[in-house]
């Protein structure tokens, strides 16, 4: 999800403008069954009960502190961005937010109160080893075409690769994932990472023999081509612990959306926001609960010099998801002259991510991004971006009810 719209740059600076495309809500394919199941893919978090320990048969050869505090803050509502095992920006925010909502100074550090604070997930590893699904392999993978008019000839703005999709389910990038897996298999395994026997978290697979030795420190891979994977269908990979990710069927309609909350590592069960904020100097977005309790925080983009954030009260209108784009280049500063107007399909790699929340303020929304690596760090087109986990969060957590306040 890493390639420009070389017209109007609406990766790295996602597009907004087009209130049009988003009113429309993608049509119920199904009704969901009522039993409580988890909707989630067979990579779902299983997390020890309280003051218990994980069984792991593959251990982690490295603390990874931040990482861990990356993962613990992610599914506890505040979300650091892209875990990377680094302390970044968006980690800082997620720290603060956590720390607001603890009664506690918000530093943005993860000094020792809030490391204790943070102790009582302590038995919740940074990382965890999980099967790729096989049928991940069954999936054709499409590089997303540069130019507007081309995107508009595809049926969907899918991901590039199984690397690609990879990262995203598990809120990081191919990067990270390399480091977390030296010679193409979890750190801390000896031997070739099998592809058949075990679950998702490797039980069962006594071939996968831990080693006590620590692995090299991986060293910062190069950017890749992000339509070329080095995983495979049937391979054992460490990832990021992300948790939070049980699906109640019963309460999504939509089967599509469901599945791209399976997609994305995102639960059903997300707190009701009556209150958003969104401040531009912080680069963050605030929701609180009835009660004026701050119950999420996420960082975000918002803005630009030539499209800056529309400040004030506004509401929502509608929320659409896995949204089609009407990219109209007349909104755009940027755009080409010989542009013309077109109707994009939806997808993680669509210009405004899955999520698209319409605003009372014309042309404006919150939404995702096929760039979660960027966020807070480019600028928008004056709407607010999310990656797309934390757009899809959010979705879960408004409704037409909610406020939303723009200040500087």
């Amino acid at each position: 999800m890493r390639t420009l719209l070389a017209a109007v740059v609406l990766m790295a600076l996602t597009a907004c403008g087009s209130n049009e495309s988003t009113k429309e809500q993608a049509a119920p394919t199904a009704t969901a069954s009522a039993t409580p199941t988890n909707g989630a893919d067979s990579m779902a978090s299983r997390d020890p009960a309280a003051g218990a320990q994980a069984q792991v048969e593959i251990p982690d050869p490295e603390p990874r502190p931040i990482m861990q505090a990356q993962v613990v803050l992610d599914r506890q509502g505040f979300g650091p961005g892209v875990i990377d095992g680094k302390m970044g920006i968006s980690t800082q925010n997620a720290l603060r937010g956590f720390q607001e909502a603890h009664g506690m100074t918000a530093t943005g550090k993860l000094d020792p109160a809030t490391r204790q604070a943070l102790g009582q997930w302590s038995n919740i590893a940074a990382t965890r080893v999980v099967r790729i699904p096989q049928d991940w392999g069954n999936r054709q993978y499409q590089k997303t075409p540069k130019q507007p008019e081309d995107q508009a000839k595809m049926q969907e703005l899918g991901y590039q690769s199984l690397d690609e999709r990879l990262a995203e389910r598990f809120h990081t990038t191919a990067e990270v994932l390399d480091q977390l897996n030296p010679d193409g298999q979890p750190a801390g395994m000896s031997g070739p990472a099998l592809a058949g026997g075990g679950e998702s978290t490797a039980q069962g697979n006594a071939k996968a023999a831990p080693t006590p030795a620590a692995s090299p420190a991986p060293t910062a891979s190069a950017s890749r081509d992000p339509t070329e994977s080095v995983f495979h269908a049937g391979q054992l990979v460490r990832v990021p612990n992300i948790g939070g990710d049980r699906i109640d069927p019963g309460v999504v309609e939509d089967k599509t959306w469901q599945a791209t909350l399976a997609s994305l590592g995102v639960g059903t069960d997300q707190p009701h926001v009556s209150k958003v904020v969104v401040d531009k100097s912080g680069g963050w977005l605030k929701g609180y609960d009835d009660a004026g309790k701050l119950v999420a925080m996420f960082t975000v983009t918002t803005g630009s010099q030539h499209d800056p954030l529309p400040l004030g009260d506004w509401g929502i209108t509608t929320i659409s998801r896995n949204p089609h784009f009407n990219y109209n280049p007349d909104l755009f500063w940027d755009a080409d002259s010989d542009d013309t107007k077109q109707r994009l399909p939806p997808g993680p790699n669509g210009p405004v991510g899955v999520v698209w929340i319409d605003l009372t303020k014309e042309h404006y929304g919150i939404h995702g991004t096929p760039e979660p690596q960027t966020i807070g760090r480019t600028q928008s087109h004056g709407c607010v971006r999310l990656t797309n986990w934390d757009a899809a969060r959010l979705a879960q957590m408004v409704d037409t009810s909610t406020k939303v306040v723009f200040q500087a």
